[in-house]
């Protein structure tokens, strides 16, 4: 049996394992995914016993994601960028490789809800500056985008995410966050704002442009104020759902072996799971 899960503290809220289930199911597969709850003291020797175990790798997610930087053997390149690991594959011989999917996860969701879609357009504003951040504006930057605006309420973050990154990148103070989505083609929300049990995003859309995208990251709840708004306006809208689902599958593919698809049974399961929560 191949075997894998996802580790974090606490991690029981993780819908992955009812994800990961359904294509193991549908391909047939003699495996598991489980939750692997760990605490921070607890993550080296936890990551070191994976392949101990019988483990293929396991997904990682808060608080672990850049604690394991230092742990593993080897990081792939968006990780590295990213700076940050949501993937851990075992090697052959019990090696470590650390992997970021979630760029993959944010581009793949945009071109699957939006065919045609390109990055190469028009301006994208970028809200936030953590870890989900960096891995859209690395998303963006590598397909071409020509001008990101980052609006953070830390300046300073934000400006040290710019830097990181690199590229076109204009930081922007969070007081003018509604003035620069004039000429935008694409505006993402990647704060926890607007999510439930958080404060609500204030953000008016009147400088929008109609046929700009707007994408929340956000799927519970799956609509958000945010894209409710944006629809409201005659936007185009993508929730966060599809992020979660497409960023699993290199995973899934790299430690079960087949690259599964995201259909439409996969994502009403997830979506009637969200309203049983």
């Amino acid at each position: 049996m191949k075997r894998a899960g996802v580790m974090g503290w606490p991690v029981e809220h993780s819908r992955s394992p009812l994800l990961h289930g359904f294509w193991l199911k549908e391909h047939r597969i003699d495996g598991e995914y489980v939750l692997l709850p760990v605490r921070p003291d607890e993550l080296p020797a936890a990551l070191r016993g994976l392949g101990a175990r019988g483990f293929a790798g396991c997904n990682l997610t808060i608080p672990h994601k850049q604690a394991a930087l230092a742990i593993v053997d080897e990081i792939d390149a968006s990780a590295a960028r990213i700076g940050a690991i949501n993937t851990v594959v075992v090697r052959p011989g019990g090696a470590l490789e650390g992997r970021n999917t979630d760029a993959f996860g944010f581009r793949e969701n945009l071109r699957a809800a939006q065919p045609g879609w390109r990055a190469a357009a028009d301006p994208a504003v970028v809200l936030g500056a953590g870890g989900a951040a960096r891995a859209v504006v690395a998303a963006l930057l590598d397909d071409g985008a020509p001008e990101i605006r980052l609006v953070n309420r830390s300046r300073d973050r934000a400006a040290a995410l710019a830097a990181a990154l690199g590229g076109a990148i204009e930081v922007v103070d969070w007081a003018r966050r509604a003035d620069v989505l004039a000429g935008a083609a694409l505006l993402v929300n990647t704060t926890s704002l607007g999510m439930t049990g958080q404060p609500p995003l204030e953000l008016p859309l009147d400088a929008l442009p109609k046929t700009a995208l707007v994408n929340d990251i956000v799927y519970a709840p799956l609509e958000t104020p945010l894209l409710s708004a944006a629809r409201r306006r005659g936007n185009p809208v993508v929730d966060g759902l599809g992020m979660l689902l497409h960023q699993a599958r290199p995973a899934f593919a790299a430690w079960f072996g087949v690259m599964p698809e995201v259909t439409p049974a996969l994502r009403a399961m997830m979506v009637a799971s969200l309203v049983k929560r």
